[in-house]
């Protein structure tokens, strides 16, 4: 008698595959999503706390003999030349926020979304926070009186 061994799967061996990967693919994509989440608000944070400091490296060099200032709104940042904001000014350069980050809060002294720098030393027009924010991280930028900004 001769005896035949069967080659390929059976039906309960390939729901068991299945129901393996099914449960892996449960706990590796959500951690992904996070993942994805993080970077893109620190992303966010960095170009925040970037455009304060270009503003004000600008203002410093003294570069088209103007001082800069930032704009905050909640999905962008808007580098502005002078010291008032106007948003159809062809100099203003903007940095959009990618979704699930944004501008949560802005806390700037006397109100307002906008913070130029003195060309001769640096210091802002106004003082304050700028916190940004998605679905699970939050991170505040504090803008001095010297005028250096800081994420804490």
């Amino acid at each position: 008698m001769k005896n035949f061994y069967q080659k390929g799967l059976t039906a309960i061996e390939l729901l068991v595959i299945v129901a393996v990967l099914g449960i892996i693919f449960s706990i590796v994509i959500p951690q992904f999503a996070k993942m994805r989440e993080n970077q893109v608000f620190k992303s966010t944070v960095a170009d925040v706390l970037s455009s304060l400091n270009k503003a004000r490296s600008q203002t410093l060099a003294s570069a088209d003999s103007s001082s800069y200032g930032v704009h905050f709104q909640s999905d962008k940042v808007i580098i502005f030349k002078g010291t008032a904001f106007s948003s159809g000014d062809a100099n203003n350069q903007t940095v959009n926020i990618t979704s699930p980050a944004i501008i949560s809060t802005i806390t700037l002294t006397g109100g307002g979304a906008n913070v130029y720098f003195n060309r001769l030393s640096g210091a802002p027009s106004v003082t304050g926070s700028i916190v940004v924010s998605s679905v699970n991280f939050t991170k505040t930028i504090t803008i001095s009186a010297t005028g250096m900004a800081s994420v804490n």
